[in-house]
């Protein structure tokens, strides 16, 4: 064995990307994170499932490599990634296997939800029989417990289940320091640097060595030099990098499926949720709880579909996965974040077209009907909320009505809380008692503009109606229901338009009354 002199090894060339790695194990500038003690206990006990969770960038992988590879956790394992077909096979054939060792399955999260409930009636059953010859680590996102949990309740108390949360400015600034003795510089930039980590290792790697790239440094300095490169300077390169390689997918997800430029936009209120995050992960029911203004719009996308939908297209579930049981949308990739947190949101929301992100009112329309309409109301519903559209119709919002004084909840909405109320003028409108109570909260609105009849073919036109000389539709209770919503949720749409541009008209002019 050659021993080398303090000298020899000062002088060894190390090369920039073997201190600040953006892929692999780092070695010169791996540091402990919070919970890599209680990692370390977990990987030594026998049949005991482990579950890994915390977002992307955090750290997880690192430190389950480098916890496996020392002597304190004497195991062999074989790592296995949900995002490799071949692996997937595999993963599904360890039910099967009798003694696999040690098997660690990264990516948890994207495994078919199939996949996913027999992994945990497999760990249900190691953590019974504390077999020493087999053990299953799983990696996942946030909540990846708690979605293993949810298929076998039974688990809570049989696995460790280790939340790797965002680290400390202590943690990042450790990292860079270990990164400046092994390149012998000194970074002017290190506080913006650890400040604009948001507490993840991968992007403290990244920053620190863009740094360095800007200012020459590509290997060990014989003499100490210190590194005055701008943050500004390597932030906007960055961001710039980032931004061809996120913006298509970034604004198709902010814009939706539907883009309306007078609409809600629910997609790009749960982006900037994301981004304000610290754990770079959100649960959308939390979420809509803490955003009132946001809820309906947000939980319909959320509830119809929309959303897990949306995330499979152009690429989006490349940068951002969503699970429907858990609700937890979280950042596949680190870049994106820093992305995320890095760009003029206001400059963000003008490029992509939105007139008004913020509303007064809770809802774009209000439906008034006696329930022997109620089958077109429905249809009606459906096609508005299909167009982007917030609507109240009481039968979407029974949880939250009931144990409610009915008068006291329902005023509100058709005071003031609709931006626009859609009477359906039937048979017996006139004659419910609720249709009354609603007419007169809204009664005061027909002058301005904001109330939408939409007659009955069945009934005549009272020259005593109030509704009488402003611009209405009809429907035939006889006809096809559908085709009929269909045409009048596109005048209803050119309407809220308008009134998102800023005009009024008295009569709407895009609804002409039948001569």
């Amino acid at each position: 064995m050659v021993i080398k002199s303090t000298r020899e090894v000062e002088n060894m060339v190390i090369k920039l990307e073997q201190v600040f790695k953006v892929s692999g194990v780092p070695e010169t500038t791996f540091v402990e994170p919070s919970a890599y003690g209680e990692l370390q206990v977990a990987l030594r006990t026998p049949g005991r499932p482990v579950v890994i969770e915390g977002p992307s960038g955090i750290g997880k992988s690192t430190a389950i490599s480098r916890a496996l590879a020392s002597r304190e956790v004497p195991v062999d394992a074989m790592r296995l990634s949900a995002r490799e077909s071949n692996d997937i096979e595999y993963i599904e054939l360890l039910l099967e296997l009798s003694d696999f060792g040690t098997i660690v399955v990264d990516d948890f999260h994207r495994l078919p939800t199939k996949t996913r409930r027999a992994l945990a009636d497999l760990m249900k059953a190691l953590a019974d029989s504390e077999d020493p010859q087999r053990k299953l680590i799983v990696i996942g996102i946030n909540q990846a417990g708690y979605s293993l949990i949810n298929f076998a309740p039974d688990l809570a108390n049989r696995v460790d289940i280790i939340r790797f949360e965002v680290e400390s400015h202590d943690k990042i600034e450790e990292l860079v320091s270990k990164g400046e003795k092994a390149l012998n510089i000194h970074l002017a930039s290190k506080a913006q640097i650890v400040e604009n980590s948001y507490g993840s290792f991968y992007i403290a790697q990244l920053l620190s060595r863009h740094t360095c790239i800007a200012a020459g440094i590509q290997e060990r300095k014989l003499e100490s030099t210190d590194v005055e490169t701008s943050f500004a300077t390597v932030k906007k390169k960055v961001v710039e990098s980032q931004a061809t390689r996120f913006g298509t997918q970034v604004k198709a997800f902010a814009r939706g499926t539907k883009f309306r430029p007078s609409g809600r936009a629910p997609y790009l209120h749960v982006l900037r949720w994301l981004t304000d995050a610290d754990s770079w992960a959100i649960t959308l029911t939390d979420e809509t709880a803490k955003h009132p203004s946001e809820r309906i719009s947000v939980g319909q996308v959320v509830d119809k579909g929309f959303l897990a939908n949306l995330i499979k297209t152009n690429k989006i579930s490349d940068i951002l996965h969503f699970d429907s049981e858990t609700s937890v949308l979280s950042v596949e990739d680190p870049h994106l974040i820093f992305y995320l947190k890095s760009i003029d949101w206001s400059q963000f929301v003008r490029d992509l077209g939105f007139t008004q992100v913020h509303f007064e009112e809770t809802y774009d329309v209000a439906l008034s009907f006696a329930g022997e309409d109620r089958a077109y109301a429905e249809v009606l519903y459906v096609h508005l909320s299909d167009a982007g559209w917030v609507v109240f119709y009481d039968h979407a919002e029974k949880h939250q009505i009931l144990a409610n004084r009915l008068d006291e909840y329902l005023a509100p909405i058709y005071k003031e809380n609709a931006q626009l109320i859609v009477a359906i003028l039937g048979e017996q409108y006139g004659m419910k008692r609720w249709t009354i109570f609603e007419s007169e909260q809204f009664r005061h609105r027909i002058d301005a503009g904001e109330v939408i009849p939409i007659r009955s073919t069945r009934i005549p036109t009272s020259a005593f109606d109030e509704t009488a000389n402003i611009g209405y539709l009809t429907f035939d209770p006889d006809n096809d229901l559908n085709s009929q919503a269909a045409a009048a949720t596109n005048d209803i749409s050119l309407v809220l338009d308008d009134f998102r541009r800023g005009v009024r008209h008295a009569v709407g002019p895009h609804i002409q009354a039948d001569s």
